[in-house]
Formats: structure tokens, sequence, C-alpha cells
């Protein structure tokens, strides 16, 4: 056993002790322990999104990385199991044998209730559609009075109500109102009629007033109508809301400037 004789001796023999210790912690964490925890070696983390499941499974695998499904939605323009994120993210440094945490695109749809569209207009139809990740269909127009009204919804053909569930993502069709109606009854003769009281009688059964064609050289009075169009012919039917155009005898009235 070493024993030092003399003051300088015990100086190198605790200046030995002193170096074994500071190479055995230099070794440890310097040495060892990088070697076996691969210190300073870092994995790029690839770019999974919008890959399917089983393609990004292989990929990670080949890169030594591991996943993890923590999130699952429903996206009715992807493919079923497509992943939609990941974490950490594309291009991050991290360490064999990590775990990418994802989210996937569901195979079946949920379940999800049907919107109120009815007596809504179109444009209004579409916004609430697509709040609600559900598709606008045909569009029907179909009489009735109410004109770009939405009057009936339906899903795969069949009328769906508010508040029935229906797969989120369906595709929505819409019966529309033409602004027409459905009552048909027959044309109204109003040739040889001044336009006021013709005009008054039209707007009276439900019709419009076209355009007003003023035509001079007549033998009729100033402001009689002297055509009609659509023609008051025997059987000729019209419905609520059509316009009638009319050619009225005279000059066109000057419109005064206030």
């Amino acid at each position: 056993m070493f024993r030092a004789k003399s003051f300088v001796g015990v100086l190198i023999h605790l200046s030995l002790m002193a170096i074994i210790v500071v190479a055995m912690i230099v070794g440890f964490f310097y040495i060892y322990l990088p070697s076996a925890t691969n210190h300073g070696e870092s994995i790029s983390v690839p770019r999974i999104e919008g890959m399917q499941l089983t393609d990004a499974e292989e990929l990670l695998e080949q890169q030594n990385l591991r996943y993890f499904i923590n999130d699952s939605s429903y996206n009715s323009n992807l493919k079923p199991y497509t992943i939609l994120t990941q974490d950490p993210s594309p291009d991050a440094k991290v360490k064999e044998n990590r775990k990418i945490y994802i989210s996937v695109n569901m195979k079946n749809p949920p379940m999800i209730k049907m919107p109120k569209l009815i007596d809504g207009s179109v444009k209004n139809a579409e916004l609430i559609l697509k709040s609600y990740d559900l598709k606008k269909g045909e569009v029907t127009m179909v009489p009735d009075l109410q004109q770009n009204a939405v009057l009936k919804q339906f899903v795969n053909g069949q009328e769906v109500k508010p508040g029935e569930l229906i797969p989120k993502g369906s595709v929505v069709d819409l019966h529309v109102g033409d602004g027409l109606g459905n009552t048909e009854f027959e044309v109204p003769d109003v040739v040889g009629m001044p336009v006021d009281e013709a005009s008054v009688l039209l707007v009276g059964q439900g019709l419009q007033i076209g355009n007003i064609i003023y035509v001079q050289g007549s033998e009729e009075p100033d402001g009689t109508v002297l055509k009609q169009r659509p023609f008051a012919e025997v059987g000729a039917v019209i419905r609520v809301g059509e316009f009638v155009d009319l050619w009225v005898a005279g000059e066109e009235p000057v419109q005064g400037i206030e």
C-alpha cells in the first residue's frame, strides 16, 4: 500500500486522486453518456401531413420514429386516414424513437343535425351549409310566390327536416321558389282599355307590368292599349307573378323634373 513519506508525497498522492476523479467524471459525462444516449445526434422530422397513414407509418419506421394518434376529425374532401396534423412539426430535430403525435381523417362521417334552410335565401343557405361542412347540391326552381326562397331541403332524394340527423359532408339539394306562384288563370284582355286602368286590373290579378311600348300614328286615343303580350286568346293561361307587355297609343310621357 502506498504511503507518503513526506509532505510532497502527500501532495502528489492527492493530485493523483484528483486526476483520477476528474478523468472518471469526464469519461462518464463526455464519453459514456453521449454514446449511450446518442447525445448530439438528432433526426429531422419528415413532413407526413397529407399522407396516408400506411405510407406515413412506413416512412417513420425508416427514420426510427414512432407515431401516436391523439385526435381525429372528418373532412369530406380528403381520403379516409389522411393525416391532418402532426406534432412535432416538419423539420424539427428529435431523438431516435421519438413519438410523433398525429390527427387523422375519419373513415365514416359523424352525424350532425340538419340546419334550417327553409324560408331563407339560396345565398344564406350556402353560407349555413358551408359552416356545417355540408355541400349545396342541385337547386330546383318550383312554382311559388316566394322568389328565391328555400322551400324544401333533400339529402339523397329524401326530404330532411331541420334537426334530423344526417352524415357530415352530405350534399343537400334545394327546392326554391321561382316567384311566379302556382295559380294559373285565363289571360285577362286589356286591349282597348286606358293604360292606367289596364295596369290596375293586371296588378290586381297578381300579374306584373312588363315593357310599355308607345306607338304613334294610331287612330285610337292616346293612352289606349293597342296590343298585349301574352295575347288574350281562347285557352291561353298565365300564372301569378308573370309579366304582361303592353303597346300603348301616343307618345311616351315625358317625366317631369322636380
